[in-house]
Order: structure tokens, then sequence, then C-alpha cells
């Protein structure tokens, strides 16, 4: 299965815009992020493992790959968090598109699911 969720990455007060892609596939299970993310960002697999879980939800048990793009631009910082654990969501079917389309978002959030800052949701 395959989500694409629209997000931002802040350099300064400037945003620029960032797509997470998940996909889903059979092999031995584990999450593999690419896309220039530092270390803040490869973490961002047990607190959204961790997220989901306390959010009532399975984390799926499948080989699962996240893309940030552009590939080119580091990705630094917890503010994939969201992004990515709604697309890892979608990606199982355990939730249809939340976010309408031309709006991103992009926000951490803490282990029992509730916002470390807001507002999560940005149009553009």
């Amino acid at each position: 299965m395959y989500a694409l969720v629209q997000s931002l990455d802040l350099i300064g007060l400037d945003g620029f815009p960032i797509t997470v892609e998940t996909d889903l596939s059979g092999g031995l299970p584990g999450v593999e992020t690419v896309g220039l993310p530092d270390a803040a960002v490869r973490e961002s697999k047990e607190r959204v493992r961790a997220a989901i879980r306390n959010a009532g939800f399975t984390f799926p048990a499948a080989r699962i790959t996240i893309n940030l793009s552009p590939a080119d631009k580091r990705k630094e910082g917890t503010l994939y968090d969201l992004p990515i654990a709604v697309s890892v969501l979608i990606a199982s079917g355990q939730i249809e598109r939340p976010v309408p389309e031309g709006v991103s978002c992009s926000e951490s959030f803490l282990l029992m699911v509730s916002y470390a800052r807001s507002p999560a949701f940005f149009r553009w």
C-alpha cells in the first residue's frame, strides 16, 4: 500500500514543501527513512510507533519505506512525526486520507499522542 502526505519544513521563517511518501510491502518488518534525514528524523520511527499504538491503532508488521522529498534538502528535527504517522495509517488502510488537498501537516507529538505544538495544519 502507498500513501502521500504533504508537509512543510522551516528554514528560519521560510517554509518549503516536503512530500512524505510511505510504502508498505512484504518482507521482514522494519522501517527505513530516506531523503537526507538527520538522526532526529530517523528516530521518529520509534516515536511514531509508540504514538500509533497509544492512539489505539496497530503499527503495521510490514516493510515500511518512508521517502521525504525533495531528497536534496536535509530534513532535521521532529517536525515530521505527524505526517509520517498519518501516512503510515493511510498506507495501512486504518484511516482514510484526513488531510484535504492544498493543506499540509507538520508537527511533532508526545508519545501519549498529545501535540507538542500547534497548529499542525497549514494551508499552502
